[in-house]
């Protein structure tokens, strides 16, 4: 059987046959918006830098239309996809392309380190995904925590992209954009308008590219590091000292904020992540003592 070439699977009225035949029907709860707009799987491969050489993983590839595209370009492409109804048509829609695996599971129960060491054997890891938006933040923190990929470039709610990207004191600053900071360093490409997309969502989206660190930036326990972070970030509208009082107690909080130089009535929303590792090495010494 050979590939639907002929077939623009961007194109919603070529593929509402197959996706009817297969009794497939939107979900939002799978955060399901497929793209139906050509430029834009063309410009995210583009920019993905992904080319010979490089195993690429794709998260939700929908009928396959980015999917195709990195197969173009890349050695093999390895997709991870929870939508069963979605098999016949994938089958069909990528028939011919032997340098792509799709995996119809949850993406989130895989041990993704040990997928792309096993199935991506000998190439360049990386990420490029339109990522369903239900599953963002933890796809993306499973991403960042496998520690194997080189470049993560992904299409998000244009929310995300600036939680993402966002530096100190901006009203998008969080602690994801600390988490993201500390695996890697991102940059947004460009937006997706809601037109792109059927359904329409309500939303803007942005593609991110991230280039991944092969080391953590700095030298702190990464797990006290988070849970300052969370604490100060959970309750931003509070002064740090009195954000982290849950955490390690205010008197610790503010002898460990003075201890760094900090202004005293300081929020978490001004440190950026060289400060909150200080402060952490602080509040540990002081916890130790």
């Amino acid at each position: 059987m050979t590939a639907m070439a002929q077939i623009d699977l961007c194109d919603y009225t070529q593929i509402r046959g197959l996706l009817a035949a297969a009794d497939f029907h939107f979900s939002k709860a799978k955060g399901q918006n497929f793209l139906i707009a050509p430029w834009v799987p063309e410009r995210i491969v583009a920019e993905s830098g992904v080319g010979s050489g490089d195993g690429v993983v794709e998260i939700g590839p929908g009928v396959g239309c980015l999917t195709e595209r990195l197969a173009d370009r890349a050695e093999r492409v390895l997709a991870y996809e929870t939508d069963e109804a979605l098999k016949p048509v994938l089958a069909r829609t990528l028939a011919g392309r032997e340098n792509i695996e799709i995996i119809f599971e949850d993406v989130l129960r895989r041990d993704l380190a040990a997928d792309a060491k096993e199935r991506l054997a000998g190439l360049r890891p990386v990420v490029c995904a339109n990522l369903p938006y239900s599953i963002t933040s933890p796809v993306l923190t499973k991403l960042y925590q496998a520690r194997c990929f080189k470049t993560i470039t992904v299409m998000v709610q244009k929310e995300m992209a600036l939680r993402m990207c966002s530096g100190p004191g901006g009203k998008d600053y969080s602690a994801f954009s600390l988490l993201t900071e500390w695996y890697g360093t991102g940059e947004i490409l460009f937006d997706v308008g809601p037109e792109c997309f059927v359904p329409r969502p309500k939303v803007t989206s942005a593609v991110v590219r991230l280039e991944m660190r092969e080391a953590p930036p700095l030298d702190v326990n990464e797990k006290a590091l988070f849970k300052v972070i969370r604490a100060a970030f959970n309750q931003r509208r509070k002064t740090l000292a009195n954000a982290l009082d849950g955490l390690c107690g205010r008197e610790t909080a503010a002898r460990a904020i003075a201890a760094c130089g900090l202004d005293e009535r300081v929020r978490g929303e001004a440190l950026d992540l060289a400060a909150f590792a200080a402060l952490t090495t602080e509040i540990g010494k002081l916890s130790d003592t």
